[in-house]
Order: structure tokens, then sequence, then C-alpha cells
């Protein structure tokens, strides 16, 4: 009797899981990263999760986060692209010698409102054009992509080394740093504003995926189920706010704003920094690469390609133009990441983005990408970079030596590979 009413408790439980289609990979991800704040929290006496490190988590998180989303594209295509770190540091070298350099040289002076924009779109195109490169040699030419970006990772650092001469190329202009983080956010009321059309926004996105299922005559959660949904959604947008908010900008750079219109700072005022406008950027980034995976032509190749190459090929999807594609959109995405990077250290740097194609792909699996190709989420691979920048912003907190966290995000990518294996042999997913 007891193991029957076991049973028939499991079963219900199963049911309402169904019913609500919840994503237990997903629970299982926001469970751990909830496990990791509450233990570096305990383990720095509460201050791992204080507005300032919450900030300072976010603003170094969007770089590996960007180029987790392109690297979704590219794993489940079932190839690999060990070269991002790499590339991103070229993209960078080309932006700092374009605004500090080049554009000068031709008569622009520095400073100018075209600097910034002339300087990201030289890195965009760098980007773009090295990986659709890198796209042809294994599209058309059949390289591994496995040894295309292992030889992209020694090329393109060293490129790198020699546009700047191996020095440090820096400050970069004041208009290209905003998006680098502290420097450039968007303050408490244009937070505030944002927070409220994000939750309309995720409110109506909920509601129209409902319609459309019903359009089509597919089963839907109980209302009441969507409606806490959209709450859960408000919660969390209007709490992240309220964190960026809480975090206010220092005295003294409250002075220095305030002297600079020739005013003083009133007695008892303050002002928090809000959302950065590098995580608008990364927002922006999330919503371009879902909607490409989930809406159009282009996403529907990608993830059939993924799930059977050779189907997909005799379907009439041309699976090396594809391929050239992808590694397109991944150059494009590490141009992006360096433009973020180098703006918040201010400078370009000979080692920016070392070891950044480890964070990225751990970030890609962790979120749920299957390295056997065809499954993967871009939100998804942005909680996996999140939990990664979580683990190690934690570590250094507590005084864990640099090596030793490492060998820690090496053994977490291992275990998530593991779990991925388990996860799919439980469930039949292939």
């Amino acid at each position: 009797m007891a193991d029957a009413s076991a049973s028939g408790t499991s079963s219900k439980r199963k049911s309402l899981f169904q019913t609500l289609e919840v994503d237990t990979r997903l629970l299982g991800m926001v469970g751990a990263f909830v496990v990791v704040c509450l233990m570096f929290n305990f383990l720095t006496d509460g201050r791992f999760l204080t507005p300032r490190n919450i900030f300072n988590l976010t603003i170094q998180t969007v770089s590996v986060a960007i180029m987790a989303t392109g690297m979704v594209f590219v794993i489940v295509t079932r190839h690999i692209d060990l070269s991002v770190g790499s590339l991103l540091a070229t993209c960078s070298a080309m932006m700092a010698m374009t605004q500090t350099a080049i554009l000068p040289g031709l008569g622009l002076d520095f400073g100018s409102p075209l600097i910034a924009p002339l300087a990201i779109l030289v890195g965009v195109a760098t980007g773009a054009v090295i990986g659709a490169f890198q796209g042809y040699l294994i599209g058309y030419l059949a390289i591994p992509a496995f040894i295309v970006t292992l030889g992209g990772l020694l090329v393109w650092r060293n490129v790198a080394w020699y546009l700047t001469n191996g020095q440090t190329i820096g400050p970069l202009d004041e208009t290209f740093q905003l998006l680098g983080g502290i420097s450039g956010t968007m303050g408490e009321t244009g937070s505030w504003i944002l927070g409220v059309i994000a939750v309309i926004v995720a409110a109506v996105a909920i509601w129209g995926a409902r319609r459309a299922r019903i359009a089509h005559e597919f089963p839907v959660k109980p209302i009441w189920a969507e409606f806490a949904l959209m709450i859960v959604a408000a919660v969390l947008i209007l709490g992240l706010v309220a964190t960026l908010n809480a975090y206010e900008v220092p005295e003294r750079v409250l002075a220095r704003q305030f002297e600079a219109q020739g005013l003083t700072v009133p007695e008892g005022y303050t002002q928090g920094y809000g959302v950065p406008y590098s995580v608008l950027l990364l927002i922006a980034v999330a919503v371009v690469m879902t909607v490409v995976a989930r809406k159009t032509r282009l996403g529907r190749y990608i993830f059939a390609t993924g799930g059977n190459p050779d189907a997909a090929e005799l379907s009439g999807i041309n699976t090396r133009m594809l391929t050239v594609k992808v590694f397109a959109i991944m150059g494009v995405l590490c141009a992006l990441a360096a433009l973020v990077a180098s703006a918040r250290l201010s400078f370009h740097s000979n080692d920016i983005g070392t070891l950044d194609e480890l964070r990225v792909i751990a970030a890609a699996v962790i979120g749920g990408t299957a390295l056997a190709g065809g499954m993967g989420t871009i939100y998804g691979a942005i909680l996996g970079a999140l939990i990664m920048q979580s683990l190690q912003s934690g570590m250094a907190m507590v005084g864990v030596d640099a090596p030793f966290q490492n060998i820690v995000v090496g053994g977490v990518l291992v275990l998530a590979v593991l779990v991925d294996i388990v996860y799919r042999k439980r469930t039949g997913a292939k």
C-alpha cells in the first residue's frame, strides 16, 4: 500500500510538471545558481549578494554571455570554436588602433563623436570576415572545426599582438567606454522605466504565446499558471532593477559631476547607478538570437542540420553555406564582446580574452547545449555564463588562488557534460 501510494504521488507530481510544462533542466540550473549564490554569500559574510557585487557580477558576465549565445549555434551544428578568446583580442586590437591611431591619422580628432561608431564598425567587420573565413575552411574545404579554430586560437592571438606591437593601447574614447559597465549606466529613473517596459513586454509575450497555442489547437497551461509566470517574471525584472539602483554612486564621483555643472551636491543626496548599457547590449543580443533561433528559416536550418546533417542536406539545405553563416555570426558576437571587455577596462591589453574559449564553451554546455548537436537555448547559455562568473567571483572573494579557480571551472565543465548524458538517457532525448 505504501509503495502504491508513493507511486500515485509520483505520478501526480509528474502529471503536474507535464501540465505546467516545467523545463526540468532549466529548473536544475536555476537551483544550482541559487545554491552557488547562497553558499558564497555565507562564506563571504553576506558580501556576495550586496548591490555592489551583483552590479559587478552583471557587467563581468556580459562579454562571455554574448559569445555564449553564438556558441550555442556553433555547437548545435555539431562544431566547436576554440578561437573565440583570440578572435576577441584581434577585434579589440583593431578597435583600439582605429580610435587611437588610424582615425586620428586621417585627420579625425580624438574625442570626435564619430570615433566610437567607426571603431565599432571596424571591429564588427573584422569579426565577421574572420568568422566567415573560418566557416569557409570548415564548410567548403571540410577541415574539422576543432583544427581550424585551434589554429585560430594561436593565429589571432598573435595577430592582435602584432597589431599593437605588444603594447597596451589606451585610454580609449570616452563614448566607447560607455558600453563597458560602470562608466555608462541608465541611472535610477531610466532603469525603472526600462523595468516597467520589460515587465509589460514579458506579460504580452507570455499571453501571446498562449493565444498562438490555442489558435493551433495545442495544449496550454492552466490560466493561473500563466499569471503566476507573469508575476515571477515581474518580480525578477523589478528585483534586479531595484538591486542595481541600490548600488550608489560614490560621493566623490557625484561631486565631480555636480562641479562640472557649476553646482554642489545637496546634503543627503544619493544616486544609484542603475542598469549598465552593456547589460542592455546583452539583452538586445539575447532577443535577436532567440528570434533567429525560433522564428527564422536560418534558425530552423541550424537546428535541423544539428539534429541530422545528412537528412538536412538531402532536404535541400546548403549546409556548407550555413556553416559559413554560423561562424560569421560567432565572429560578430566576438567583436561585440571585445567592445564590452575593452570598454570595461578602458584600454586594450595583450591578455584580453585569455581562456575565454573555456568559459564560453562551459557556459553553453552548462546551459544545456548538447555537444552531440541539435539542442540548445540562448537563455540557457546566458544562465550558464552567469553561473560560471558567479563561481569565479565567489572564489576570488573567498581568496581561492587563480590556478585552483581554473581547476574548479574545468571540473564543472566535465560534470555538466556528465549531467547532460545522464539526463538524455533518462528522458530518452537524442
